[in-house]
């Protein structure tokens, strides 16, 4: 898209085309990159950053680590915890009992949506409160105690 015509609006334009996309696209869940952006709308970096500062304020879009965004659809629901909360979780979640075999960092991985080494940080976490046991190449973690939930004890 050029600016030569009338650069006021140029960002606002490029979001509705991002957002048909969106709407467009069940499947979507990570929206272009601002390179993307920049290549395909022929706009400058700063228009593409204002692209996703126009999704946002919408509510269409978030930001996520790493300099990307990621399509939000309406009622959907974000657990904005901590990742190792989120696999303590999973102990309970799955009805793991002591001694049993937590899931494997792959498994994980594909569960939340997140890379390798941030699954690896938070099962170190995990391993340092004592839920999950030291994990090695090879050797699966097992679960050593389940997690204290105080607040699911109250009434």
């Amino acid at each position: 898209m050029s600016q030569q015509a009338s650069p006021r609006g140029t960002f606002l334009k490029i979001a509705d085309i991002v957002r048909a996309q969106i709407d467009a696209d069940d499947e979507m869940v990570e929206l272009p990159s601002a390179a993307d952006l920049m290549r395909n709308h022929g706009v400058s970096r700063g228009v593409a950053l204002r692209v996703f500062g126009a999704l946002q304020k919408e509510g269409v879009a978030e930001p996520v680590p790493g300099g990307r965004w990621r399509v939000v659809r309406r009622g959907e629901s974000t657990d904005r915890r901590p990742l190792a909360e989120r696999l303590a979780d999973v102990i309970t979640d799955d009805g793991l009992a002591a001694g049993e075999a937590f899931p494997s960092t792959s498994v994980l991985c594909a569960r939340f949506g997140v890379s390798r080494p941030t699954v690896s940080k938070a099962l170190d976490k995990l391993h340092a409160a004592g839920l999950v046991s030291e994990g090695a190449q090879g050797k699966q973690r097992t679960v050593l105690s389940l997690p204290n939930r105080e607040e699911s004890a109250k009434p």
